[in-house]
């Protein structure tokens, strides 16, 4: 059986991802199983740079081909934030919750029609010997007027998709990883996984 490494430090994300690729013929193994493993620095201008470059280094770091993802939330009342910067939109350290309280702040007073939202994901697929390969996903919704269900991580509990009356957080992790932007990407990335 091959092994790769999952090019996240984040429990939350590798539950998630390492979900949407059990049956495969790969050993998945994370970031934080090794020791000194790097924490990327995402200066990139844009998801495919980020996660390239979380690919590259962790891939480098652990000797094995790697998969990462990076994500993005692109809200239009708010001019497309927190964009790139989802993860650390109110400050370097801040909680999934600080991020959540950020936004229903910025959007307070703000009617269902002027709440849209998109989710975008990119994953790199780094395989020394093979290249580089990216596959994306992408949830469009609303951002909800405050924060639903106990699930999930990030900006779940204030992201309800299109065509649903739930958020990701009140989904369970199955259904959530069949129409989440991260899930779609991994489906793709399933696919060549198995090629």
């Amino acid at each position: 059986m091959k092994k790769m490494i999952i090019a996240t430090h984040n429990r939350d994300k590798f539950k998630e991802m390492k979900k949407a690729l059990e049956g495969l013929d790969w050993e998945i193994v994370a970031a934080f199983d090794f020791p000194g493993a790097p924490a990327v620095e995402e200066d990139g201008k844009t998801l495919e740079e980020n996660s390239l470059k979380k690919a590259k280094v962790l891939s480098v770091f652990a000797g094995l081909p790697a998969l990462s993802d990076d994500t993005g939330l692109f809200i239009d009342a708010l001019g497309g934030q927190p964009g790139i910067y989802a993860a650390r939109f109110a400050g370097e350290k801040c909680s999934y919750d600080d991020n959540v309280q950020k936004v229903l702040g910025l959007m307070k007073g703000l009617e269902s029609g002027s709440r849209r939202a998109v989710f975008r994901t990119i994953i790199t697929l780094y395989e020394p010997e093979k290249g580089v390969r990216q596959v994306s996903g992408e949830a469009t919704g609303v951002i909800t007027q405050a924060v639903q269900g106990p699930g999930g991580f990030g900006y779940d509990p204030i992201f309800m998709p299109d065509g649903h009356l739930k958020t990701f957080a009140e989904m369970t992790l199955s259904e959530k990883n069949q129409i989440s932007h991260r899930g779609k990407a991994l489906q793709k990335a399933r696919q060549l996984l198995a090629n």
